[in-house]
């Protein structure tokens, strides 16, 4: 019975994938130095996707995603920050200004991405595929603020969004990133 629930999971989550057409593992991303990050190198890890910014009411949650980090990041589990200005140009700064800031407040370790747009005519195509059913295969959903937080299970698909005011050190991550493999 076990082998035969793991079989329809498999297929379903193959279905899924197959039917998106596409993959968050097909994507590659600029990190914050400019260099290529392709999200394939995270095959295998949890991944929670936060779009941030620096001037934001929720931009204290920078030092909750460090001590997650550090608590759970490795092999694991990891984060990427996503800069945006999408919200009230509560982003307004350069990549070396965003980079600067985060860590010498905060002191962030996780990965951090180039500033992107996570909505609107020029969203970016990673933020295009975590917000759209039709490409993620699993759910359509809206970005509604900074700091809302996408889940990303070890096989690269959409497991749950969670709200911008949610605590990244909130019961529903840390179960989630705890769960069983």
């Amino acid at each position: 019975m076990k082998n035969f629930l793991i079989f329809i999971a498999m297929s379903i989550s193959q279905a899924l994938s197959a039917q998106s057409g596409t993959s968050f593992y097909d994507y590659t991303v600029k990190a914050i130095d400019g260099t290529d990050f392709p999200l394939s190198q995270l095959k295998g890890k949890k991944v929670l996707v936060v779009n941030t910014a620096s001037k934001c009411g929720h931009t204290p949650q920078y030092a909750k995603l460090e001590e997650l980090y550090l608590k759970y990041g490795g092999e694991l589990f990891t984060i990427i920050g996503f800069p945006a200005n999408n919200f009230l140009r509560q982003e307004p700064g350069t990549d070396e200004e965003i980079r600067q800031f985060c860590q010498v407040n905060y002191g962030v370790t996780f990965p951090m991405m180039s500033k992107i747009s996570v909505k609107g005519k020029d969203i970016a195509p990673i933020y295009e595929w975590l917000t759209s059913k039709s490409l993620n295969g699993v759910m359509d959903t809206v970005v509604k603020w900074n700091f809302q937080k996408f889940m990303i299970n070890e096989d690269g698909t959409l497991s749950d969004v969670v709200p911008p005011a949610e605590s990244p050190l909130s019961e529903r991550i840390v179960k989630w990133i705890q769960g069983s493999r």
